[in-house]
Formats: C-alpha cells, sequence, structure tokens
C-alpha cells in the first residue's frame, strides 16, 4: 500500500492547487485507484513569510503547527510545503512531528545538480528568501553555482507574485521578459522558479527560457516517497 502525503498549504491557495495537480499529473496510474492518497490543510491564515523575515511580522511558525497537527490527525507519511519561504522556519517544525517534511529545497538543488552540471541557475524568488540564502545552502551542497537578481528585478518579481497571490493573472510579459535577459547577459544559464507563485506567471506569460520549477521537483520527490511512479 503507497503512502500518504500531507500538502501544509494556503501559502498561496493557487500554488497548493498547483502541487496538487502536478503530483496527479506526474503520477503513473491506469486507474483513480493507482493514485496516492493526499491530505491538503489549505491555510490561508497563515502570516506571510517575508513579512516575517524581514520586517518583524507575525510569526506563522503557530498557524503553520496548527495545519500541521491536522494532517498528522488524517494520517500523512510525509509533510510537503509549496512555499519556498515558508522553508525557512522547517528547522522549527521538523523537530514537533515525526512525520518527515520532503524539502523542495533539496528535491530542486538535486536536480539542478543532474540537469544542469556545470551551469550557472539564477534564483528567482522573495524577497524574504533571497535574504535568508536557503537556495544558495542547499545548491552550495550540491555544488550548483548560482547568480542572485538585482534590486531592481527583485522588485519586478515581487509585484508579480503578489498579483498572483491576489488572484490576478498576469498579461503584461515585457517585465519579465526583459528581467530574464537581462540576467542572462550577467551569466544565467538557467532559473530556479524558487517561489511557487512564478510557474504560474511563466505560463501566463509564455516566458521563454530554461526553467527549473521547484514545485514540479517536490511533486516529483514526494510521489517517490510514497512509493509511487512518475510518467
Amino acid at each position: 500500500m503507497k503512502k500518504s502525503i500531507g500538502i501544509l498549504g494556503g501559502m498561496g491557495p493557487m500554488a497548493t492547487a498547483d502541487l496538487f495537480q502536478k503530483i496527479v499529473a506526474l503520477t503513473k496510474a491506469d486507474s483513480d485507484n493507482d493514485h496516492i492518497r493526499i491530505y491538503i490543510d489549505n491555510n490561508p491564515q497563515i502570516p506571510d513569510r517575508t513579512t516575517a523575515i524581514l520586517k518583524g511580522g507575525e510569526d506563522p511558525v503557530p498557524q503553520m503547527l496548527d495545519a500541521l497537527r491536522h494532517l498528522e490527525a488524517c494520517g500523512a507519511d510525509c509533510i510537503v510545503m509549496p512555499c519556498n519561504t515558508a522553508h525557512y522556519f522547517l528547522d522549527r517544525l521538523q523537530p514537533e512531528t515525526k512525520i518527515p517534511f520532503i524539502s523542495i529545497l533539496e528535491s530542486t538543488a538535486k536536480a539542478c545538480a543532474a540537469a544542469h552540471p556545470g551551469k550557472t541557475a539564477c534564483i528567482l524568488a522573495t524577497t524574504g528568501t533571497l535574504c535568508t540564502g536557503i537556495y544558495e545552502k542547499a545548491l552550495s551542497q550540491e555544488g550548483v553555482a548560482y547568480l542572485l537578481p538585482g534590486d531592481r528585478h527583485r522588485e519586478i518579481l515581487m509585484d508579480g507574485i503578489y498579483r498572483i497571490k491576489a488572484g490576478e493573472r498576469l498579461t503584461d510579459p515585457a517585465p519579465f521578459q526583459g528581467m530574464l535577459e537581462d540576467l542572462q547577459a550577467a551569466g544565467a544559464d538557467y532559473f530556479i522558479l524558487g517561489c511557487t507563485e512564478l510557474p504560474l506567471a511563466v505560463e501566463q506569460l509564455s516566458l521563454s527560457g530554461s526553467f527549473v520549477d521547484p514545485t514540479l521537483e517536490l511533486a516529483k520527490a514526494a510521489i517517490r516517497f510514497c512509493g509511487g511512479e512518475i510518467k
């Protein structure tokens, strides 16, 4: 019997739905019964992670723990969080449960090392994620070279991320495409979409470039953990 997945979601809801869809789409299944059982706690009341990290905003961990307790009660065998910035708090969450968290950071770093050896990644993420250095640490452990966007590009990223969180559909590709071209000129060979809203932005804007989707890599890692096969 396959193990089950618990999604600690709501950060944000669209990113949570995107992870669920990718797990289902990637699972090799001949019928409904071949799919993995998934429990979802979509808790949009979890305080903003970037605000907590950069501005001393409300601590998100109590609400994250509340969601974790619900997933424990359901019987989840592993926990995944479709929010990159939330992984800054993973060191406080994992000791609170015996259920293992599958890290989006580690899954992505391993995928970069395997798919792009010797190439340089550019980390596209929230200001909160970039300021913590959590992606840099994960990539360094796998020997992956990287560069970071500058302040102007971070403003473009944050604007797009929060517009998607607000339920808006992005329609003007020019700011994002210009940013990608600037970063390629600076030495980026490919881009890590290190905020779970960014794969949605790439899709909505039909952006061109070489991308690593952490949500996709997290979905694959969760499927493997549960004993499923990937299409």
